[in-house]
């Protein structure tokens, strides 16, 4: 199980660099789904990154993979990469 203090710092790698970084103080919020999902809440985003081990994959080429997936969807627990 990640740990609260983990999910409290991390943000979505996508909205949070570079040219494609979104505004605002503190952008790309992560929201835990099903224990084993970190969901990006921009509204333009639907990044979702899974949790594998207890180890959140936080590659923005892995949360590309999931734009498409419905939060409700998403495979419990995650596959295997």
């Amino acid at each position: 199980m990640v740990k609260q203090d983990l999910l409290d710092i991390l943000r979505c790698p996508y909205c949070v660099s570079g040219e494609t970084r979104k505004p605002g103080d503190d952008p790309g919020q992560l929201e835990l789904i099903h224990d084993c999902w970190l969901v990006c809440q921009e509204p333009d985003c639907d990044r979702k990154y899974p949790i594998r081990d207890d180890i959140p994959v936080m590659l923005i080429e892995e949360g590309d993979k999931w734009t498409d997936v419905a939060v409700q969807d998403l495979p419990v627990p995650p596959p295997a990469e």
